[in-house]
C-alpha cells in the first residue's frame, strides 16, 4: 500500500460528500476465534486481526464488523457477555482493541462491534445477584424470573424451546437450597435473557454503547436484534416444524419481532446521534419479509437491517428477481437502503448452500450423515455466480470472512471436535454452526495453513483448503480472491452502490438481467448458455464461452 493509497482510503473516513457511508458500503465480517491467531494458542485475537488489515485493504472493503470479542465464559463463542465493556483475554486487552481500531481508520477502515443486548452470560455479575436475591428483588427484574406451574412449581412457565434445543426455561436452586423460580433463555442456558421492560436494563445499555462510542468504534451490529421484547403473558406458542432456529417464516411468535423493539433502537439512535461522524445501527433481524424488515430502518430507528429474505431466496431466476424487487421497494419507501448478504457465522456457507439436494433450515448445519450434501464445484460456481450479482446491487453488502477464497462449509468434522451448543443441547440431531467456523486459511504451506504460528486451530481445518489458502490465490487472475477484488474494484469504481436498478428483458426466464448505471448485469440460472450482449465485459463469475454466457454463471459488461 503506497503513501498515496493510504491517505485517499484515510480520506474516506472524512470525506463530508461520502455522508451515510453505511448507505453503500461493503463491510467484512471478523469472526475473531477464526480469522487469525497471533498468540499461539489456536485463537484468533485481536492482534492477529491488526496483522491482516492490509489483506483487507487490498481486498478494498470499506468497514469491518468483528464477531464479539468482549468478556466471557466462551459457553456460545463469545455470545455469552459476561461484561459488556472489556475484551476477552482470549482475545486481547482493551489497549489492542484501541491499537486495532487505530490502525483501521489509519488505513480508511471503519470498525462495527457486535453487540448482545437480549441477554447475558450466567457468569454477568446481574445474574449471579439475581440468583443471591431471590424472588421478588430487584436484581431478579433485570431477567425474565417466573414462578413455576403444577403444585410444586416445577413445570416450566410456558412451552417455549430453546433456539439451540430443548427447554427455554431452567429453574433455579433458591439460597436455602429448595427449588425455586425459573428463567428464561432463548438461546443456552448460560444464557439469561433480560427483561427490557426494567428500564434499568435500558439505561445499563445506553452505558455499554457511549463506552464503545466514546472509543472510537463506528457502529453496532446488534444481535437477535428482533428478540428483545416479549409478549405479554408469555403465551405458549409451538413453532412451526420447518423453521429456522432464529425464526423469519412465521409471523405472530411471543418473542420474535414484537412492537415494542421499535421503541428501544429509536432511543438508541438518539444516543449514536450525540457523536459526530455517522456512526451506524445494523439489526440482525429474522422476519419473514422485506416489508417487515424495512420497519427497522426507519429514519429514527436502525441504519441497516440484514437482508435475511435475500440470503434464504433458493437459486431460482425468478425468486431471486421478486426478492430484488420486494427489497428495492420496501427498503426504498422507508429511505433506507438495503443490506445483502449471502453467509454469516450463523449459516451454511454459500460455497455449499447454494448446492444442497435436500432442505435444511437455518442453524441446523450439515455433517457426515446429513441428507442432501452439497455437490462442490457446483456449490462454488454458483456462489461466485451469485456474489457477483449481490455485489451489483444497490445498497450496502456484507461479506464473510473466507468467502473471498471461496471456502465451503466443512462438513466431516469429528464429533469429539465440535462446540456449537445446538450439537449439545440436540444430542447430535442438529449439526449446528461450527461448520461456517474453521479458522480460515492464510499460507498454503505453513503450519495452520497461517492461522496460528504453533499449528494449533481450535477447530480442525480440511486439508483441501491447502489450495484455497489467500498466498496461494493471490497471484491466479482465476481465483476467488481475485474475482472479489475485481468485483469490489469495479463496484467502488462504477458506484453501483449508490445506483439503481432497471430490469432487461430478452434474455429469457433463467437470467437476471439489469442496468445500474453504466454496468448491464446478466446472470444465468438455467441451464442453456445465454448469448450476451453488446459491450466489454469487465467482470466474469467463470469463464465465458465465446459470447455466451454459461449455465451459473454472472457477468458485468460496460457499454462499448
Amino acid at each position: 500500500m503506497t503513501s498515496t493509497d493510504l491517505a485517499e482510503r484515510t480520506d474516506l473516513l472524512s470525506d463530508p460528500t461520502r455522508g451515510e457511508w453505511w448507505r453503500t458500503a461493503v463491510i467484512y465480517q471478523i469472526y475473531p476465534r477464526s480469522f487469525a491467531d497471533s498468540s499461539g494458542d489456536g485463537i484468533g485475537d485481536i492482534p492477529g486481526i491488526t496483522a491482516h488489515l492490509d489483506d483487507l485493504v487490498e481486498l478494498d472493503v470499506d468497514a469491518i464488523w468483528l464477531s464479539p470479542f468482549q468478556r466471557s465464559p466462551q459457553k456460545d463463542a463469545g455470545y455469552d457477555v459476561s461484561d459488556y465493556c472489556d475484551v476477552d483475554p482470549l482475545f486481547g486487552t482493551l489497549s489492542d482493541f484501541d491499537l486495532m481500531l487505530d490502525a483501521a481508520h489509519a488505513r480508511g477502515i471503519r470498525v462495527i462491534v457486535d453487540l448482545v443486548p437480549n441477554h447475558s452470560s450466567d457468569q454477568h455479575d446481574w445474574f449471579q445477584e439475581a440468583l443471591a436475591a431471590g424472588p421478588g428483588s430487584r436484581e431478579r427484574a433485570r431477567y425474565l424470573f417466573r414462578d413455576g406451574d403444577g403444585v410444586t412449581g416445577d413445570v416450566p412457565p410456558n412451552n417455549w424451546e430453546s433456539v439451540f434445543g430443548g427447554a427455554a426455561w431452567t429453574r433455579v436452586v433458591e439460597a436455602d437450597g429448595t427449588p425455586g423460580q425459573w428463567y428464561l433463555h432463548l438461546f443456552d442456558s448460560s444464557q439469561p435473557d433480560f427483561d427490557w421492560s426494567n428500564e434499568e436494563v435500558r439505561e445499563e445499555f445506553r452505558r455499554v454503547l457511549r463506552f464503545w462510542l466514546d472509543r472510537g468504534v463506528d457502529g453496532f451490529r446488534v444481535d437477535v436484534a428482533h428478540g428483545l421484547v416479549k409478549q405479554d403473558g408469555l403465551p405458549d406458542y409451538v413453532p412451526p416444524t420447518d423453521a429456522g432456529s432464529m425464526g423469519g417464516g412465521e409471523s405472530g411468535v411471543p418473542y420474535w419481532g414484537r412492537d415494542g423493539v421499535h421503541e428501544i433502537y429509536r432511543d438508541w439512535h438518539l444516543v449514536l446521534a450525540e457523536y459526530d461522524g455517522d456512526r451506524a445501527l445494523c439489526a440482525e433481524a429474522w422476519l419473514p419479509t422485506p416489508e417487515q424488515t424495512a420497519m427497522w430502518v426507519r429514519p429514527d430507528e436502525m441504519h441497516q437491517a440484514f437482508n435475511f429474505a435475500y440470503l434464504e431466496t433458493e437459486w431460482d431466476a425468478g425468486a431471486l428477481r421478486a426478492v430484488i424487487d420486494e427489497s428495492l421497494a420496501a427498503y426504498g419507501a422507508v429511505g433506507a437502503p438495503s443490506t445483502w448478504v449471502l453467509s454469516n457465522h450463523d449459516v451454511v456457507r454459500h460455497a455449499s448452500r447454494l448446492a444442497l439436494t435436500a432442505e435444511n433450515p437455518q442453524g441446523h448445519g450439515i455433517g457426515p450423515s446429513s441428507p442432501g450434501k452439497p455437490i462442490p464445484a457446483l456449490g462454488l460456481r454458483r456462489a461466485r455466480a451469485a456474489t457477483a450479482l449481490m455485489l451489483a446491487l444497490p445498497g450496502s453488502s456484507y461479506l464473510y470472512q473466507g468467502e473471498e477464497l471461496g471456502l465451503p462449509e466443512v462438513i466431516d468434522l469429528p464429533d469429539d471436535a465440535r462446540q456449537d451448543p445446538t450439537w449439545f443441547r440436540t444430542n447430535g440431531e442438529r449439526y449446528g454452526r461450527d461448520g461456517c467456523r474453521v479458522p480460515i486459511p492464510w499460507r498454503q504451506n505453513a503450519a495452520a495453513y497461517g492461522f496460528s504460528p504453533s499449528g494449533f486451530a481450535w477447530l480442525p481445518q480440511p486439508v483441501e483448503w491447502a489450495g484455497l489458502a489467500r498466498d496461494a490465490q493471490r497471484a491466479d487472475p482465476s481465483s476467488t480472491l481475485s474475482l472479489y477484488r475485481t468485483l469490489l474494484l469495479e463496484r467502488r469504481r462504477n458506484a453501483l452502490g449508490a445506483g439503481t436498478v432497471a430490469w432487461l428483458g430478452g434474455f429469457g426466464t433463467d437470467a437476471v438481467a439489469f442496468r445500474n448505471g453504466n454496468v448491464t448485469v446478466l446472470a444465468n440460472l438455467g441451464s442453456t448458455p445465454i448469448a450476451l450482449p453488446d459491450g466489454i465485459v469487465i467482470a466474469a463469475s467463470g469463464p465465458l464461452a465465446g459470447r455466451r454466457l454459461p449455465a451459473d454463471t454472472t457477468v458485468w459488461m460496460a457499454r462499448g
